[in-house]
């Protein structure tokens, strides 16, 4: 299942002329940083670490002005972002969803600076209120370290579940962890605590819960206490 999608359009490695624009986009980040959020992230996050680090100042900088709405003077960082595809190569990068898990495709024909630049001015496509509130979020997949995948959805998202319903709908999967019946709003704090301490004592090992799950079990519970909590 597609859950997003980024196209970008970039100069051939022969061309001597560097250029990028955007193609067909699929960029939910409603709550944020929605799934949109997490592909442009994780784009950044996977080639940022193959362009040069001078270049990374203005790529930060670049990013808080595409959040505020202000004018980019081009070319810039070497490209110049345009309309135009003629002549172009394509990259397409994916966030794909399989039960409840999320899994990232990268389709890379450019080099990463213009894959880095694509994620960035996709932050143009969206309404103002959503740049300002992914513009932080790609600030934080600059910084990351390691493999893309499950730990970082983790990180970018800020919690400690990766799943797609979780993603999608923070609120209804927590108060599904939590066993709440359907129809149920807004349930109290004391409710809260009460469900999780009686899931909690079901799922630990220690009565009777299953050793192999219990530790991702104990921690989608402490999220949907967390979620439910600060609402």
């Amino acid at each position: 299942m597609l859950l997003a999608e980024l196209e970008i359009w970039h100069s051939r490695p022969i061309t001597p002329t560097r250029r990028v624009a955007l193609g067909h986009l699929v960029l939910p980040a409603d709550p944020t940083p929605g799934f949109g959020g997490v592909l442009l992230g994780a784009v950044i996050a996977r080639h940022l670490f193959e362009v040069d680090d001078d270049l990374h100042p203005d790529i930060q900088r670049l990013i808080l002005e595409v959040q505020r709405g202000d004018r980019v003077v081009q070319p810039r960082l070497r490209h110049r972002f345009q309309v135009d595809r003629h002549g172009l190569s394509r990259s397409v990068h994916r966030l794909m969803g399989e039960d409840d898990a999320a899994e990232f495709v990268f389709g890379t024909n450019g080099n990463p600076l213009q894959q880095v630049l694509g994620a960035i001015y996709a932050l143009e496509r969206l309404e103002p209120a959503t740049r300002r509130a992914l513009g932080p979020v790609l600030v934080r997949s600059m910084s990351w370290r390691g493999p893309i995948g499950a730990s970082f959805i983790s990180y970018l998202v800020g919690n400690a579940t990766n799943s797609v319903s979780a993603l999608a709908d923070p609120r209804a999967w927590a108060l599904e962890v939590l066993g709440f019946p359907a129809g149920t709003i807004k349930p109290s704090k004391r409710e809260i605590t009460q469900r999780f301490r009686d899931k909690l004592r079901l799922v630990h090992p220690d009565h009777g819960g299953a050793q192999d799950r219990a530790s991702r079990e104990i921690a989608d519970l402490a999220e949907a206490r967390r979620v439910l909590t600060k609402l």
